[in-house]
């Protein structure tokens, strides 16, 4: 990443997480910063979080060792990340109308983890997210055996989990990344 682009990130991050302190309480930017200048590769996954559509911004602290996690706070499922299904297995198994990738992947390559259902809720507790959309979140292995996949949005006003085959995709889901820093 060239330094221009590293300071136009650090400068957008900067503006969100001021702006949305009660994401982060007791966190100062400082710390946060630090931790992103010492780690390129992840400055790299928040950029590739940020052209997607996903307005990254840190969700709190892990209560050992200082880590912070950045989530995908858009309203809506990142525009850049939907259409796909959840894996390359399932990508792989669809024989006709195949979607352009999967989230499990997409999610690799950009240096991120899929939200769990636990960090979806945990989301929904600063905001009402995904009211159109909806995110693909980690799915249990047991599920992802038996061909099934997990996803989540807010309807009514409060926070739903389904389930689907792995092989579906909509228009409207995407997923959520999850980056420890």
């Amino acid at each position: 990443m060239k330094a221009e682009e590293r300071e136009s990130l650090l400068k957008l991050l900067r503006a969100r997480f001021e702006k949305n302190m009660q994401r982060h309480q007791g966190l100062a930017w400082s710390d946060v910063e630090a931790r992103l200048l010492a780690s390129p590769g992840k400055l790299q996954s928040l950029q590739e979080m940020e052209k997607t559509g996903g307005e990254p911004d840190v969700l709190g602290a892990a209560a050992k060792g200082g880590e912070v996690l950045f989530c995908d706070c858009a309203a809506e499922s990142p525009q850049g990340r939907r259409s796909l299904c959840y894996d390359a297995e399932a990508l792989h198994a669809r024989k006709e109308n195949k979607p352009a990738g999967s989230a499990i992947d997409l999610a690799t390559a950009m240096g991120v983890t899929l939200l769990s259902e636990a960090q979806y809720r945990e989301l929904q507790t600063f905001g009402e997210f995904d009211t159109k959309t909806s995110s693909w979140v980690a799915t249990p292995p047991e599920m992802r055996k038996l061909g099934g996949a997990l996803f989540c949005d807010r309807r009514y006003g409060q926070v739903f989990v389904y389930h689907n085959g792995v092989q579906s995709y909509y228009a409207a889901r995407g997923f959520r990344g999850a980056l420890k820093v």
